[in-house]
C-alpha cells in the first residue's frame, strides 16, 4: 500500500472543485488546496478573516505580513480580490453564499457528523473558529484529513465521541488512504490508495464500506 501524500490529497480535492465555485479552505491541511487549483478554472477562494479572491501561497521572500488567511499563513491576492469586515465574511458563510468548504477533522461519522474543534481532553485548547458556520452554511462540505490517528485509530467512526461541529453535514472525505462519499446508503468508496483493497480499508476504518457510486455493488 502506498498512502496518498499531502500534496496528492490537496491536488485530488482541487480537481473536484467545479468551475465558478466560491470556496472556503479551512485551517491546516485544506489550505494546501489553493496551490493545486486547475489553472483553466475560475475558482474564488474565501477566507473568514475577510478576503475574497485569495491566491496560492507566496514565494519565499515575497510574503506580505498584512496578507494572511484565517490560519495566519501568508497568502496572495488575485486580481479583483476584495477585502471586507470579519462580520461581513461570516454573513457570507452563514447566508449560504459559499458553494463548498474544505475542513479538517478529528472525526467524521458514517452519518456525516463532523467533530473538528475539540478532542474533549481537559488540557485541549478549544478552537472552533468559523467551522460551525461553514459546516452548516456551505452548500457542500468536504473533509481533508489523515485516515488514522497517531495511535492507529480510525477517524471515520460509527458515532463521533468528540464534541460535534455539525450534524449530517459532510458530503465527501479525502484521506491519505481513500476518497469516500457519505450517502444515504452508507459510506461509498470512490478511490483508494495504490495497493489498497476494500477489505483492508474496511478493516482499518472499522465501519461498513461499499464501493461507489452504487453502494450495493461490493461491500466490506
Amino acid at each position: 500500500m502506498q498512502r496518498f501524500t499531502l500534496e496528492q490529497m490537496a491536488a485530488r480535492v482541487a480537481r473536484d472543485i467545479p468551475e465558478g465555485a466560491y470556496v472556503n479552505l479551512g485551517i491546516g491541511m485544506p489550505t494546501m488546496v489553493a496551490n493545486f487549483l486547475p489553472p483553466d478554472r475560475e475558482i474564488v477562494l474565501h477566507t473568514e478573516n475577510g478576503l475574497l479572491g485569495m491566491g496560492p501561497a507566496p514565494a519565499e521572500g515575497d510574503e506580505d505580513p498584512d496578507l494572511i488567511n484565517a490560519g495566519k499563513q501568508p497568502v496572495t491576492a488575485l486580481p479583483g480580490a476584495a477585502y471586507f469586515h470579519h462580520a461581513d465574511s461570516f454573513a457570507m458563510m452563514r447566508g449560504g453564499h459559499l458553494d463548498l468548504c474544505v475542513l479538517g477533522a478529528y472525526q467524521v461519522s458514517v452519518a456525516g457528523d463532523l467533530a473538528n474543534w475539540h478532542t474533549g481532553a481537559s488540557d485541549a485548547i478549544p478552537a472552533v473558529g468559523g467551522a460551525m458556520d461553514l459546516a452548516i452554511g456551505a452548500k457542500r462540505v468536504c473533509v481533508m484529513m489523515e485516515h488514522l490517528t497517531r495511535t492507529g485509530e480510525s477517524k471515520i467512526v460509527a458515532r463521533c465521541t468528540y464534541p460535534l461541529t455539525g450534524l449530517a453535514c459532510v458530503d465527501r472525505v479525502y484521506t491519505d488512504l481513500a476518497v469516500i462519499d457519505v450517502t444515504a446508503g452508507g459510506l461509498a468508496v470512490i478511490e483508494m490508495a495504490p495497493g489498497l483493497e476494500l477489505p483492508e480499508l474496511a478493516r482499518l476504518t472499522g465501519v461498513p464500506l461499499a464501493m461507489g457510486p452504487h453502494p450495493n455493488l461490493e461491500t466490506a
